[in-house]
């Protein structure tokens, strides 16, 4: 018999749902040596020695993948660190991030990338580098894509940094091509949004801040949308925010360019006017637009034009925060809320099917950054498994936070769904309390 870690686990009684498998039932599942071992109906599995995880009246999902996220380590561990981050992760039943680039130094060559997946960093979920296009994320001149592929990356993008220049951007999707990885954009004209804190409406005018206009975020994906359709790139747009810019990815896509593109929690759910009177929790970019576009990044999840729900999680200290708005940094967090923001907005209140959500936060963004044997509970798969009560209420509080930073503008919200436990190469990393279920 094998110790205790080693152990196969058998989730039993739950209700499995896996969408690239097209499985939506009352099933076991068996994981053993890191993968999934077996998976059948309810009460058919015979694994001698497995220790029982009792998932009755649960949902069963392949583990949830988020493809933005900032872990801000190296260089700036006073506002999160692997280890944090990815505790927050596991705890929001993220079982893998996709870490941008922006950390100190830039994540531009192979020695940062190997570094950041290394043991010593303390990470307790899967993380997946994206490097920087550019070195510097300077928008200059290429980094070596195919040397940051072999050392990790799955994807280029310079986020932050927009690639504004059409021969780097062109270049970009040419080497990416190459290599089968997308080029992501941080969609933003920043020769039109210096100075800009937030969304250019009413509130901005009210509060008297310089606000971002809607083409300077649907002038880049116009642009990016050319050049992928002229090199036959995968251009993928990160936290889309405007029904402008969806309208001509929704086009594009009819067209048959290669182009995806996500949405966060907050885009979906909150609007400008939630800033108030200069609270800044409520600042990040791109910002919290109006309700039109709020409600069109609702109906492009709806319909399937948007492709995955990502967190941009961004955290910040607190002292920077408390500055003036136009001072504070842009970012908020976000890995322990989005399931449960997307379960309340989408399944609860839009009756959006479970499927269609495991879709958007698992088997979607695995096949958008080609993370084989991922977003699935199919024999053979990583055993990366998401545990979650969608009916369960509970209260988020900013304090409970297992992220370093505490920018949420969420604090204090109540939701119904929660993640009851996350599981990572068939060990539980994560796990509520059943008793305060």
């Amino acid at each position: 018999m094998t110790n205790q870690q080693e152990r196969p686990l058998l989730i039993r009684g739950g209700h499995v749902i896996d969408p690239a498998a097209n499985t939506d039932a009352k099933m076991d599942v068996l994981l053993r040596d890191g993968r999934v071992a077996e998976i059948a109906p309810s009460g058919t599995i015979v694994a001698k020695y497995a220790e029982v995880f009792d998932a009755t009246g649960l949902t069963v999902a392949p583990g949830l993948i988020d493809i933005h996220v900032h872990l801000r380590q190296p260089g700036q561990e006073y506002k999160e660190t692997i280890a944090t981050g990815t505790a927050a992760a596991a705890a929001g039943g993220f079982t893998s991030v996709c870490c941008m680039p922006n950390t100190v130094p830039v994540n531009d060559n192979p020695e940062i990338n190997a570094w950041i997946q290394a043991p010593e960093r303390g990470a307790i979920v899967n993380v997946f580098p994206i490097a920087a296009a550019t070195v510097g994320s300077m928008g200059v001149r290429l980094t070596d894509f195919a040397a940051l592929k072999n050392s990790g990356a799955v994807g280029f993008t310079d986020d932050g940094k927009p690639i504004l220049h059409d021969d780097i951007m062109r270049a970009s999707f040419q080497a990416a091509t190459k290599l089968g990885v997308p080029v992501i954009q941080h969609a933003e004209d920043t020769r039109l949004t210096g100075g800009c804190s937030m969304n250019l409406g009413p509130t901005s005018f009210r509060l008297g801040l310089r606000g971002m206009s809607i083409e300077a975020e649907s002038g880049i994906v116009e642009r990016d949308i050319r050049l992928a359709r002229e090199t036959g790139g995968h251009l993928h747009v990160a936290h889309l925010s405007t029904k402008k810019a969806l309208d001509t990815v929704r086009r594009a896509k009819q067209d048959g360019v290669h182009v995806t593109c996500e949405v966060t929690p907050h885009h979906f759910t909150l609007i400008d006017e939630y800033v108030g009177e200069y609270d800044t929790n409520f600042k990040m970019n791109p910002p919290l637009r109006g309700t039109a576009d709020r409600d069109a990044m609702l109906e492009g999840l709806l319909e399937g034009s948007i492709d995955a729900v990502a967190t941009d999680h961004a955290p910040h200290a607190l002292h920077e925060k408390q500055q003036e708005f136009d001072r504070a940094p842009m970012g908020i967090t976000g890995l322990e809320t989005a399931l449960a923001i997307t379960l309340q907005v989408l399944h609860h209140h839009r009756k959006v099917p479970l499927k269609q959500i495991i879709e958007l936060l698992s088997s979607n963004p695995a096949k958008l950054v080609g993370l084989k044997g991922r977003g699935t509970l199919s024999p053979g798969a990583h055993a990366d498994v998401t545990i979650f009560d969608p009916n369960k209420k509970w209260k988020f509080e900013t304090q409970d936070s297992r992220s370093k930073s505490k920018n949420t503008p969420f604090d204090g919200w109540d939701f119904t769904g929660a993640v009851t436990a996350t599981i990572v190469s068939g060990k539980v990393v994560y796990h509520r309390d059943r008793a305060n279920r």
